[in-house]
């Protein structure tokens, strides 16, 4: 099994797919990265070697993944929230942050529907 930046690859599946279970390293960064190491796309995890898995390192530290890109995106939304930027505010009330409508959908920033009981009417 291979490791590399703290993610355990599946052995079973091919090095572009594999690599894509790195945070941040999509299907066009991975073959990207494969090219770079001169390693066969279509060649599996298991069938590795070791200096393949050294290049392979090598080409994946030119890259921010995994926690160190993890951090700036979270510093990235944390300075957004603190000048008070519309998107910062959208951020901490937890609404969607991209211009999508709020009246019928976004239930997934939202959360669950909290149903509001409507005014009785007053009897005469």
């Amino acid at each position: 099994m291979a490791r590399i930046s703290g993610v355990d690859l599946p052995k079973t599946k091919r090095g572009e797919v594999a690599l894509t279970y790195i945070y941040g390293v999509g299907k066009n960064r991975s073959s990207k990265i494969l090219n770079d190491a001169k390693v066969d796309l279509n060649k599996k995890v298991s069938d590795w070697t070791d200096t393949e898995i050294k290049s392979i390192i090598q080409s994946i530290s030119k890259f921010k993944v995994e926690g160190e890109l993890r951090s700036e995106i979270q510093l990235n939304i944390k300075r957004l929230m603190d000048i008070g930027s519309y998107r910062g505010i959208r951020h901490r009330t937890g609404l969607p942050l991209r211009g999508q409508k709020t009246k019928n959908n976004s239930r997934t920033r939202k959360g669950k529907r909290k149903t509001i009981a409507n005014k009785k009417k007053a009897t005469k």
